[in-house]
Order: C-alpha cells, then structure tokens, then sequence
C-alpha cells in the first residue's frame, strides 16, 4: 500500500480519493484551516460507499437557490429531505434542472414522500441494484419503520464498488483517509474536528519527530481518539521509533 505526503502541494482530497480507491491512502496535509482540512477528509469518506450513511439533509423550507448551492458545493444530483427526521421527499438534478422560481420553497418542486421508491434497512447492495433497474432509479433511501432516514444507495456507488476491487475501505465501506497534524497551538480542536469528519489516521508530522512535543502529542491523540491509527515522525534513528512507539503510535514516519 502506498502512502501519499501530507504536503499542500501533494494531498487533498482528490488524489485521497484516487489512492484510495487503487488500495492506498492520502494524508490530508494541515496548512489549512481546520475545518477546511476535516471538510477534505469528510469529502473522501463520503465518497463511496455501498450505502451511505450520513448523506447530506436538507429541511422543505431551503429555498432552491440554496439546494443549488448545496449540490454545486458537494457535487452531489440527490438530496433527501427531511422534517423532524422524517423522511418528506427528495430532490433530484431532474427536479432542480429547469426550475426558474429559484426563491420558492423546495417542498414545491421535490418528488413527495407518496412517490417515493425507499429500501428497508438491512438491504443488500444487490436487492437496491435490482429495485433501481427495475424503476429505472439513480438512487434510493434506505429508511426505518418510522420512515426516517438510515442510507442512501446511489447507483453510481454500486458501480465504483465493482470498478475498484482492490479500494482501502473501512468496514462501513468508506474509502479510508488519513490527515496530519502539528503540535502548535490549535492542534487539539483540529484533531477533534478530523475525528468528527472520520479520519482513519493522524499523523503528527513535523521536521523533527524525535521530540518531547511530538511524543506527547502522540500520547494525546491514543489517549482521546483510541479507535484512530496515529503515526509520528519524521525520525532517523531506532531510538527515536521506539520512543513512539512507547508513547502510543501505530506507526513510524521515516
């Protein structure tokens, strides 16, 4: 597996994305704000899937300049719409298409709840693939007893599914993404927020590995977020990997 550098000339989302999904990983690099830096990681981990399960929400009042916004933004067609958790309707690049009332509501122009073609949860990746074709369907919900919102299968996940077999996922089927940090000030809010937009892995990365900051910091991120892989360096000497790892790291950056 191949690792790409945490450098702002190197990684964000796109090669994340591409090494993904060819079996590698991408480190987001961290000279950037950071909620831009977990929105880079949020867009590989929403990327592809089987079933999606935090698909992006929109409520019946957004007006649908804003839904155009949204999906231009996310570069997504398909946008269920929620009230209360409820599922009411969903809105479609179909519906979005040749809409010049761009101030009214989105509730007037979305395909309503009655109309809807949904997925109970526990659907296979195959039975949505047979329903979608049958209804000639780029996407459907995947919804609960109470109709509220649990997925969203999108044929084009299906596709990216059996394009790249060999795709580093984690066991939602997200590809996975990993993202650096420093030890400056900051650092701790921008590993929360990593954490929040999933990241497989933290890398704290600086000039000079072998260091009272870098291993504390280590220790810190174990500490907080164990279910993260965390990586340290760079480093040059045995002495300093062992020190790492004594201090909580997966790994080593040489």
């Amino acid at each position: 597996p191949l690792v790409s550098a945490a450098m702002d000339t190197v990684t964000e989302a796109g090669l994340a994305i591409t090494l993904a999904q060819e079996g590698g990983i991408g480190i987001v690099h961290k000279n950037l704000p950071a909620k831009a830096q977990a929105a880079e990681v949020a867009k590989v981990k929403r990327f592809e899937s089987g079933v999606l399960k935090d698909p992006i929400t929109i409520p019946p009042t957004l007006s649908v300049r804003e839904v155009l916004a949204l999906t231009k933004s996310y570069k997504i067609s398909g946008l269920p719409v929620v009230d209360g958790g409820v599922v009411v309707g969903i809105v479609t690049n179909r519906d979005l298409r040749f809409e010049t009332n761009l101030d009214q509501a989105v509730r007037a122009i979305m395909t309503p709840r009655e109309r809807l073609i949904t997925v109970p949860e526990g659907t296979s990746a195959e039975e949505a693939k047979a329903l979608m074709h049958k209804h000639r369907l780029e996407r459907v919900l995947v919804v609960n007893s109470k109709f509220e919102l649990r997925g969203l299968v999108t044929v084009k996940d299906i596709l990216k599914s059996s394009e790249h077999p060999n795709a580093s996922k984690d066991e939602q089927g997200h590809l996975r993404v990993g993202a650096a940090i420093g030890v400056g000030e900051g650092t701790e809010e921008r590993a929360e927020l990593l954490a929040e937009a999933g990241v497989d892995v933290i890398v704290v990365d600086t000039a000079h590995g072998h260091s009272e900051g870098v291993l504390k910091r280590v220790q810190w991120v174990k500490k907080h977020f164990p279910h993260i892989e965390v990586i340290g360096g760079n480093i040059a000497t045995a002495a300093a990997a062992k020190a790492l790892v004594d201090h909580g790291a997966d790994g080593v950056k040489v």
